[in-house]
């Protein structure tokens, strides 16, 4: 199996507001980033909470964001493990 975002990859954090746990932080919604590397696989939290016992194992990547992305100022970086159903690619 491979994973569809290598290091390196631009990649943008879907943008969305569940109603229920998800472990994409809220300032990191609809940013961009770069990975960094993948960090393995894990039970999808945002469904794992859910205790229905139906959780997929996903990637789990280390992605790199600019604190002037997130926040609209800083000039530092964070990394975030975000699960691969959080990422799309950016093409622009």
């Amino acid at each position: 199996m491979t994973d569809p975002f290598r290091a390196g990859a631009r990649v943008r954090t879907v943008h969305h507001d569940p109603t229920h746990h998800t472990r994409l932080p809220r300032y990191a919604r609809g940013k961009r980033g770069t990975v960094v590397e993948p960090e393995g696989r894990a039970l999808l939290a945002d469904r794992n909470a859910q205790g229905r016992g139906d959780a997929p194992l996903e990637q789990v990547y280390a992605v790199r964001f600019a604190a002037r992305e997130l926040w609209g100022e800083g000039d530092h970086h964070v990394v975030l493990d975000l699960f691969e159903s959080y990422l799309e690619d950016d093409q622009s």
